[in-house]
């Protein structure tokens, strides 16, 4: 990057993060329109899947959008109210808007719960975020968690869009140019620029050396509709990608399982003098999704 590239790029983000005029009816039109936006991206079939239909059901374009209203604030409680007003605003709008497309209307709102403790939360932590526009080491105290939560997601994107490209490439390049963007506007000076890129990239390390490839529980009825009795039992050959046990018997047979990778094994369950023979599949379907398929053999 040259120094006039630098400069352009520092002239975006000061305006960016710093030079806007936020007034309480442009941040009220801002949660109105990412509100409709994201519910958009949740109605439209086109988008199932994709990148953007996280923004309707994950953080990093919210933490986006707070750190922005955050920063072009003159006050801590002028952030905290704004923010707080924005939350409440956007979320049950999302919800409001997906209800006469729903198959469950006005059910749909039983979902709300976690996005309006999350909206709670935002006044004292939009409180303490309004410190970053500091640029000192308590900016950098302040954003290293938001750093490592946007790193570890980028890196769970990427790994969903290997797996399936390009599935997730851009929440993935989303997550990681916010990083980049937060260590270069709110960081100042080299040494606490390095701080937060160590810490970003420490994170990754540690959580994805700590977490299954994947880590799936889940309760199955067999493709073939077996009846088990008591005395079934189940053996995998790969007892490292999965393991099974018999979840209930008799006409309503399910199978309790826990995957912790991905890839394909052999199954096969015993009962008496039968034996029911498998293929058990783990695997990510084109939104990146963690999947089991269980497949007579």
């Amino acid at each position: 990057m040259t120094r006039e590239d630098k400069g352009t790029l520092k002239h975006l983000t000061d305006k960016l993060y710093g030079g806007l005029n936020l007034s309480w009816a442009k941040v009220l039109l801002l949660a109105v329109s990412a509100a409709a936006l994201a519910a958009a991206f949740l109605i439209v079939p086109a988008f199932k899947g994709t990148s953007f239909e996280r923004m309707g059901v994950y953080l990093e374009a919210w933490i986006f959008l707070a750190v922005i209203i955050m920063s072009n604030c003159k006050k801590p409680m002028e952030s905290a109210l704004k923010v707080f007003v924005f939350f409440l605003v956007s979320q049950p709008l999302i919800y409001l808007i997906q209800v006469p497309f729903s198959s469950i209307g006005w059910a749909l709102f039983g979902y709300y719960r976690n996005w309006f403790i999350m909206t709670l939360l935002t006044f004292p932590m939009a409180y303490i975020g309004w410190y970053i526009t500091k640029k000192n080491w308590l900016s950098v105290l302040i954003f290293l968690p938001v750093l490592a939560f946007l790193a570890y997601t980028g890196y769970d994107c990427a790994s969903a869009c290997a797996r399936s490209f390009p599935s997730q490439l851009v929440a993935a390049m989303f997550c990681f140019a916010q990083v980049l963007l937060y260590v270069f506007t709110f960081f100042g000076g080299l040494q606490k620029k390095l701080v937060g890129l160590l810490a970003a990239i420490l994170a990754v390390a540690v959580i994805a050396i700590r977490t299954p490839q994947v880590d799936i529980n889940v309760s199955m009825f067999l493709p073939d509709d077996p009846i088990l009795t008591e005395s079934a039992a189940v053996t995998v050959e790969d007892t490292e990608l999965a393991s099974v046990s018999v979840a209930s018997t008799g006409e309503s047979s399910m199978i309790q399982i826990h995957a912790s990778k991905y890839g394909t094994t052999a199954m096969t369950i015993y009962d008496g003098d039968n034996a029911y023979h498998y293929a058990l599949d783990i695997y990510t379907d084109d939104g990146g999704h963690s999947q089991v398929r269980i497949t007579p053999q």
